[in-house]
């Protein structure tokens, strides 16, 4: 006979009722009514039991439920709730972010296969979650199998607050333990290896790792700035960071001024100061093409081995997992915070110059001065002079 019942924080009655089978089932009935829902409980039941086809089924739903409530039934395919979520997420996340999620819901699309993207939201279990998770851990660290699973557990969030779905799937997923290896974080540059980087760069790229080497900013944050940014009368650079939307004014290193000094005016207040990187991520929305730019400069400096995406004779191709890089370009954010605390400046005064991510931490350090952060930007040492630490990620000796 079938039931209803209501599960915690959800919005809609739950419809219970048994199969031809004789197992039980449970499906969103979506409607606050009791009335309503027993009617669509009792419609589910039938159905079930008569062994309609899909098709059958959903035109039978659809009835009952305009009948009911004057409107079709709440439903939605795998393919088209993913479609207008990621719309959503366009509008609501930066693009990068938005990025990240378009990546992970392609890769979970062709995980699917064209017959189950096209199913019903409804019937996608844990298994299909925890099947993604382990099939994209051969081919990614065990952090970002997790990450994707975050993501798509969010949306499938957005489908239960619709009343597409009773429980959220994904959510039941257990992370996978993350490694040692894994878990060790990208360690500072030394100063040795900063000098080698910079001998082997480009102009614009020589001032885009000065930027990161003396402000600690992210690599889109940098090649988005425009001159309007950089403020060479009060010897200070502004950005508006993508991942928090935060202002940070840094003040401007001498080393990094005096490169800035050497560009070539712009009339334009709205040019960007590294037009070519500049223009490569506007119109692909991402760093991914300029972090392997980099990637290659540290290759022709001798700091990195070529990557290759034939198969070697392991039999290793695009399917491995790659093995992590130590040093990539935020790796100069790092760099700079382990500059700062060298020269002696305090966690606040470098957490504020950085523009740490933590609310909280953000929160304690609002009151830092302009002065303050100036006296802590003029102790930085200049890389480039032959007479600065052997190390960027060693700590001074207190006496």
């Amino acid at each position: 006979m079938a039931s209803l019942r209501r599960k915690p924080n959800s919005r809609f009655w739950i419809a219970c009722f048994t199969d031809h089978h004789g197992a039980q089932r449970q499906r969103s009935s979506g409607t606050l009514d009791r009335s309503s829902a027993m009617k669509i409980a009792l419609a589910y039941e039938d159905t079930y039991r008569a062994k309609m086809t899909e098709e059958q089924v959903r035109r039978v739903m659809n009835d009952t439920c305009e009948q009911i409530n004057g409107r079709r039934f709440v439903t939605s395919t795998v393919s088209d709730f993913f479609a207008r979520w990621l719309v959503r997420k366009v509008g609501e996340t930066s693009e990068n972010t938005a990025g990240r999620y378009r990546e992970f819901v392609r890769r979970f699309e062709v995980f699917l296969g064209p017959e189950r993207w096209a199913q019903e939201i409804c019937r996608l279990g844990v298994s299909d979650f925890a099947g993604f998770r382990d099939h994209l851990a051969k081919a990614v660290t065990a952090g970002t199998a997790n990450l994707s699973i975050k993501i798509l557990s969010a949306a499938m969030k957005s489908a239960w607050r619709e009343g597409l779905i009773i429980e959220n799937p994904a959510a039941k997923v257990e992370a996978l333990k993350i490694t040692r290896d894994e878990a060790r974080q990208r360690r500072p540059f030394t100063l040795p290896e900063l000098r080698r980087i910079l001998a082997h760069a480009s102009v614009e790229w020589k001032g885009i790792i000065l930027c990161g080497i003396y402000t600690g900013q992210r690599l889109g944050d940098i090649v988005r700035l425009t001159w309007r940014n950089v403020d060479l009368a009060q010897d200070e650079i502004r950005f508006v960071t993508q991942k928090t939307g935060r202002t940070v004014i840094v003040p401007l290193a001498k080393p990094l001024a005096n490169h800035f000094l050497g560009l070539p005016s712009a009339d334009d207040a709205a040019a960007p100061v590294f037009p070519d990187s500049f223009a490569m991520v506007t119109r692909e929305g991402r760093v991914n093409n300029l972090s392997n730019q980099f990637y290659q400069i540290q290759v022709n400096a001798g700091l990195a081995t070529k990557k290759t995406h034939k198969k070697a004779e392991h039999g290793q191709g695009r399917a491995v997992k790659r093995q992590q890089n130590e040093l990539v370009f935020h790796s100069l954010r790092h760099t700079a915070t382990s500059l700062l605390k060298n020269a002696g400046v305090s966690e606040a005064v470098a957490m504020d110059i950085i523009g740490h991510d933590s609310r909280a931490i953000s929160q304690n350090y609002t009151h830092v001065d302009e002065d303050a952060k100036r006296r802590a930007m003029a102790l930085v040492p200049d890389i480039m002079a032959p007479s600065a630490g052997k190390t960027a990620g060693k700590r001074r000796r207190k006496t």
